[in-house]
């Protein structure tokens, strides 16, 4: 039926699959932590970072439905669609994972998924 190539081709691709699926799975089970680092003011754009901290302001963006917190100085900057119906509160412990982004000269987290959103309790 099929040839010895055609046997080895398809067998390549099973292989490369499985292991696509795998790193995937490992990956997603490891989180975003082993990959980011603490933010910092030298921190370079496009940096995958985490902050961890009580919320000291909350200002909802009326244009938008954006959401952009100050944690220990630091603006973290949520996206509407990332928001979604979640509320923040002053005093509030999260951390969270984004990457570094500079807006009108000062840097920036921008959180990219709900999930990279914790609540501390």
């Amino acid at each position: 039926m099929f040839e010895h190539q055609e046997r080895t081709a398809i067998l390549l691709l099973v292989a490369v699959a499985i292991c696509v699926i795998a790193a995937h799975l490992v990956l997603g089970a490891i989180g975003k932590h082993p990959f980011a680092s603490g933010f910092s003011g030298s921190s370079p754009d496009g940096e995958l970072v985490c902050v961890q901290g009580t919320i000291d302001q909350v200002t909802l963006i009326k244009n938008g439905g954006h959401i952009l917190l100050k944690i220990d100085n630091v603006s973290i900057f949520i996206p509407a669609q990332v928001a979604g119906k979640s509320s923040y509160t002053k005093g509030q412990n999260v951390t969270m994972y984004g990457t570094v982004q500079t807006y009108q000269g000062a840097k920036e987290i921008v959180v990219n998924s709900a999930g990279d959103i914790g609540i501390v309790p």
